[in-house]
């Protein structure tokens, strides 16, 4: 009996613990920000492979990431305040830069001379803002240093006003490869599915291009003044 119960047993802890992987990497994927921005305008202006590939660049970075909490150099950032004020500044100044070109791609579509056939560059502005952005460092440092060490979280129970009813429904079985699987997984299904909705808004407003470029580029240019304002 006992040989029988434990494959059941093992399936019942690794389902939750995908699709808590899942949610744990839609939560960090999905949020508005310079990232989800830059492929935003790469697949209004060049079309859904633009979108993802830019997506990759931002998943390539939590790749990285991954792998230096892994080995513990992340901390490196942390204990280093000068370090960590430069990649504040490095970050800010790129996604001004960023902006400044998002205006200009904004600027010819509105005028209908935009070179949509120019190469997209979406995976390394995705992956430069990635790696010079602290606040994706903190993430590993923090929710991602829990997500390696062996243990459980009963993801539902923190959840206000309903936690206690929930409890025992999602319990997540963390340092575990498929919880891992589940959250890469999860940035996949992101930029996967968030350029396809952008493609498909375009195709049923014809001006949604140069709109989106534009929203990209106040976000880039927002996030980029307040990047430096907590450098300096």
């Amino acid at each position: 009996m006992h040989l029988w119960t434990v494959p059941v047993l093992s399936l019942v802890t690794l389902v939750p613990t995908a699709i808590g992987g899942v949610l744990f990497g839609l939560a960090l994927a999905a949020p508005p920000g310079p990232m989800n921005a830059v492929i935003a305008e790469e697949s209004a202006v060049r079309g859904w492979r633009a979108g993802f590939t830019a997506g990759l660049g931002a998943m390539t970075a939590d790749a990285c990431f991954f792998v230096l909490a892994v080995l513990g150099a992340a901390t490196v950032v942390t204990n280093t305040p000068g370090l960590r004020r430069v990649m504040i500044a490095g970050g800010g100044l790129l996604m001004l830069w960023f902006a400044y070109g998002a205006v200009g791609e904004a600027n010819a579509l509105s005028t209908a001379e935009a070179d949509v056939d120019e190469e997209s560059q979406g995976f390394r502005k995705a992956l430069v803002l990635a790696l010079t952005n602290p606040y994706q460092v903190a993430f590993w440092l923090t929710v991602g240093i829990g997500l390696l060490e062996t243990g459980s979280v009963d993801v539902l129970s923190y959840l206000p006003f309903v936690g206690a009813d929930l409890g025992g429904l999602l319990v997540v079985q963390t340092g575990h490869p498929v919880l891992l699987a589940g959250f890469f997984g999860g940035i996949v299904v992101w930029i996967t599915g968030f350029p396809a909705a952008i493609v498909a808004a375009r195709r049923r407003v014809e001006r949604l291009a140069p709109i989106v470029a534009w929203a990209s580029a106040l976000v880039l240019a927002s996030s980029g003044v307040l990047f430096l304002f907590e450098a300096l």
